[in-house]
């Protein structure tokens, strides 16, 4: 009990004295830290961005060839699992309320721990902020293409998550190890693709490494630095000139929680996700009832700008490449991320956990960012020009209303990116351990880096943030849905089995055998 004491504390002064070092080598002048810190990461990021987002030309726009993979992705499982999204979707709500749990398989958490755990993930500042970047480049048509992203990307999610706990690892302490760098390790193997197969999992390892300091880690403390500097000044906010600081604090708070691993992880979003989520919606219901008379306006405007967008951006495929990508931000679907939180729950039928998580991308996507999208619209916030971007936006949406709501949403955001940045942290110290072996050692090395990260992020402009944040993300799909296309079969013997076992009487619903007994 000492030594595990000790070891925590080791880890918190480590990070402290991490952080706190360039600082207090720029004691005598705060201000510049920020800008410093800002110059010194730039140029990494945007050749990045560059390499990852590389386009080809296509009816007058520039079409990034990655979301281009990523749509492929998820409508090849869309077809090949026969439109799993919706024929699975009553099983999956099953699965999720308990039918069919056994407490006796192996694994950490919960079917409903192991959704929030990964919905921690998703459910984030890409439903808040992510939504108004897509309308304010895009115009609201872009919410049509977010919401087809969400509902095709159901069945890539439930492909790689089968997969996930297919090829997952239990350990002897009766921890799992799991996510694409394991199914592309051990599944290529199976098919005498060995070589490729690692060389795949140390790609998408080293992906999934730079992606939790992005998009789980940067454009989560941007963001809330962004709001919280706005609700307390703006231009005259002690934040204003003192981001780190913002960004320190956050970086204690997630330390104490990603040292327990995922069964804390879970705890605490398996708690924090339900509330947040309603939270969020009823907001967002309160502000559409009070413009009630806009509402069919709204969506004619989100409908007719998929297919007739405003001349400021010009095109169709403009609007749809706005859409899409954020989509895909904001839902990680075909990604890789959510296999490693799923690989964790108690099942030996991985087609179970594949099931759970197609629920993700709709309630993130589908439900989630188009009530943001809504409140953007009905409020007319986009139009005014104001400059503002991100969940300045939504946030300026919401006041529009009530005068009081940014307070209520800088709690929600802060929240949605504590959750989200203590799973991304699971995610990344899961690659991270693939390639470097696992020990406390190096568990506690990339928690460090990681709040390290923390402080940094919160100082980065929000134009590098994104970039960053999305080449990061999506540069994981390229190992990932390689995998997915060629284990497919997999996939298919899994699902085969497990609604087999169900028709058969082999598995029984909870809920029959409870009856049966009454």
């Amino acid at each position: 009990m000492i030594h595990r004491f000790l070891h925590k504390l080791l880890f918190i002064s480590i990070a402290m004295g991490s952080i706190l070092l360039p600082v207090s080598a720029n004691a005598l002048d705060f201000q510049k830290f920020d800008e410093a810190l800002n110059n010194f990461i730039q140029p990494f990021t945007s050749t990045y961005s560059d390499i990852i987002f590389t386009t080809f030309p296509l009816m007058g726009q520039e079409m990034p060839l990655i979301v281009v993979w990523l749509a492929m992705g998820s409508i090849f499982c869309t077809f090949y699992f026969k439109f799993i999204n919706f024929r699975g979707f009553k099983t999956a709500l099953k699965i999720v309320r308990g039918d069919y749990t056994d407490k006796k398989n192996a694994g950490e958490v919960t079917h409903f721990q192991a959704l929030s755990a990964a919905l921690s993930g998703t459910v984030g500042l890409g439903n808040i902020g992510g939504v108004a970047v897509a309308i304010s480049v895009g115009g609201p048509g872009a919410t049509v293409w977010m919401i087809l992203v969400g509902l095709f990307g159901m069945s890539a999610k439930f492909a790689e998550c089968t997969l996930g706990v297919r090829y997952r690892l239990v350990h002897a302490d009766g921890s799992v190890s799991g996510g694409p760098m394991y199914y592309l390790k051990q599944g290529f193997a199976e098919r005498g693709m060995a070589k490729l197969g690692m060389f795949l999992a140390i790609v998408f390892s080293i992906c999934c490494v730079f992606a939790s300091f992005g998009g789980g880690n940067i454009f989560q403390i941007s963001q809330t630095v962004e709001i919280f500097t706005q609700i307390t000044g703006g231009d005259d906010s002690f934040f204003f000139n003192y981001r780190w600081v913002f960004g320190l604090g956050m970086a204690l708070i997630v330390a104490l929680v990603i040292i327990g691993g995922i069964r804390s992880i879970a705890n605490v979003t398996s708690k924090l996700v339900p509330v947040m989520c309603v939270f969020y919606l009823i907001a967002a219901v309160s502000i559409l009832l009070g413009h009630y008379e806009r509402i069919p306006d709204a969506f004619g405007a989100i409908i007719n700008g998929a297919f007739s967008p405003e001349a400021g951006f010009g095109g169709i495929i403009g609007v749809m490449i706005q859409g899409m990508r954020r989509a895909t931000f904001s839902n990680e679907a075909g990604i890789g991320s959510a296999p490693i939180a799923h690989a964790a729950v108690k099942t030996n039928e991985p087609a179970t956990e594949g099931l759970v998580s197609l629920l993700e991308p709709f309630i993130d996507t589908v439900v989630v960012c188009t009530m943001t999208a809504l409140v953007i619209v009905i409020t007319g916030v986009y139009q005014q020009g104001s400059g503002m971007s991100g969940v300045e936006l939504t946030s300026d949406a919401f006041a529009s209303v009530y005068s009081w709501f940014p307070n209520l949403l800088a709690l929600a955001v802060l929240l949605f990116a504590f959750s989200t940045m203590i799973t991304w942290s699971y995610y990344g110290l899961k690659a991270w351990t693939f390639l470097f072996g696992e020990s406390k050692r190096m568990e506690y090395t990339y928690k460090t880096l990681f709040c390290m990260v923390t402080v940094i992020g919160s100082t980065m402009s929000l134009g590098e943030v994104v970039n960053f944040a999305d080449a990061a993300n999506f540069s994981m799909a390229i190992p990932n849905l390689i995998g997915v296309f060629v284990l497919a079969p997999v996939v298919g013997q899994c699902l085969k089995s497990f609604m087999g076992k169900i028709e058969s009487g082999e598995i029984k619903s909870n809920r029959e055998i409870s009856a049966q007994k009454a």
